[in-house]
């Protein structure tokens, strides 16, 4: 079994869905399993619907604009009585009746059950345009097979149940399903965090044992930096997991950092290709003599460096990191870099949930705090320390850190 994953980029159109036909064509689609995001920027377009459902503000507009996004995109692949034309208009009559029922107060609950129907819907149009060009495929509900808990939009998964219901598939026929999705004991929605398609192909690899997971991109493979922030950047044809793992942790946006874990485990091949260009190599992530450990950047944006120190100039000692750890995990935010003297710690920090500041405020009674918003970390693996002064130019430099072979400055 092989398995696909198909970014929001390479389905944003009738003619990029038509373009995965051409990928599947030259890479073959027997035993293979499709894992698909949403749509283009549907995800962002199905989130402003739940912004306006808890302001109180006309959430209707927006659902609809995204319904007709849809059924253009469906013009261009269906004839006018196609089955799939109702099916759609039912994906978004469910959103509706949900919000009108809905009194659940919990914002991530209810962002999970409506954001993950882009996700659907993109399947179910790629599934069926496929079936009917010849390329015979099931659609999957994803919900049905991937088990977590109840954390909404973070989800852990349930790997025992999970795999008991992955390994109930046949593996010799081909599959369409959701990426970012699963469900909890009592069928809810689930997600598994924003990227977190790249995992849910990981997780359906891992469970089938696959042969190799391929992720398809609008760009060549990994590369040595984002060509859009970086110049002089090149491909990385071949690196192991391991330094994979610690460009993912770093922020690389080209692979989730969940996603290795499970590959690597089973040893399974991984690869990042371009779907402009299937017939190009790409990056191969696994074990072998050929992997490359040249100097990558990475750009991490729309961070927080907050220094946290005692009020009374008393070491940070263990117990004042337990309470900062706490309230950390409290507000959902995660730690990018840290670094601590005797009396301060410093943390630049990723704020998903928008909590910083009531992080700060609980924060404030027992230490003193500095924050500086919207900041970026630049990190460079595999740095030549040698000519280490070229990270520097033209940067106002809050923050750094050097560890063996990777630079990490905080700037503004």
């Amino acid at each position: 079994m092989k398995i696909f994953k198909f970014g929001g980029a390479s389905v944003k159109d009738a003619e990029s869905v038509k373009n995965v036909a051409v990928v599947l064509e030259s890479q073959g689609f027997e035993k293979c399993l499709l894992v698909v995001s949403a749509m283009g920027k549907t995800t962002n377009a199905l989130e402003k619907v739940v912004e306006n459902y808890f302001a109180k503000e006309n959430y209707h507009a927006e659902i609809e604009k995204v319904k007709q996004n849809h059924l253009e995109i469906s013009n261009g692949l269906f004839h006018e009585n196609h089955p799939v034309f109702a099916e759609i208009s039912l994906f978004f009559d469910d959103i509706e009746s949900f919000l009108r029922r809905n009194k659940s107060p919990n914002y991530n609950f209810v962002y999970d059950q409506v954001v993950s129907c882009g996700e659907m819907i993109s399947s179910k149009i790629l599934s069926e345009y496929l079936n009917d060009i010849q390329f015979t495929n099931a659609w999957l509900d994803a919900r049905d097979y991937i088990k977590t808990d109840s954390n909404y939009r973070e989800g852990a998964i349930d790997w025992e149940e999970t795999q008991k219901n992955i390994l109930a598939l046949d593996p010799e026929k081909s599959y369409v399903t959701q990426g970012f999705i699963g469900s909890e004991s009592n069928n809810f929605t689930v997600t598994l965090g924003r990227e977190g398609s790249d995992y849910s192909a990981a997780v359906f690899a891992y469970c089938m044992d696959a042969e190799a997971m391929t992720i398809w991109k609008d760009v060549p493979g990994v590369m040595t930096g984002d060509p859009r922030k970086f110049e002089n950047v090149s491909l990385l044809s071949n690196i192991s997991y391991e330094e994979a793992i610690e460009m993912a942790y770093y922020g690389a946006s080209v692979i989730h950092p969940k996603t290795l874990q499970p590959l690597q485990q089973k040893n399974i091949p991984f690869y990042v290709k371009s779907f402009l260009d299937p017939s190009k190599p790409g990056t191969k992530v696994g074990n072998a003599d050929k992997n490359r450990f040249e100097e990558s950047y990475i750009l991490k944006e729309n961070q927080h460096l907050m220094r946290i120190a005692t009020r009374d100039f008393s070491f940070i000692a263990e117990e004042h990191l337990s309470q900062i750890f706490a309230l950390l995990a409290k507000y959902k935010i995660k730690i990018s870099l840290m670094q601590n003297s005797a009396i301060s710690l410093a943390l630049c920090l990723e704020d998903k949930y928008k909590s910083i500041d009531d992080l700060n405020k609980e924060l404030q009674p027992i230490f003193d705090t500095e924050m500086v918003k919207n900041v970026s970390l630049f990190t460079v693996r595999n740095a030549n320390l040698e000519d280490i002064n070229k990270f520097y130019e033209n940067k106002n430099i809050l923050l750094e850190q050097i560890s063996k072979k990777t630079i990490q400055v905080v700037t503004n």
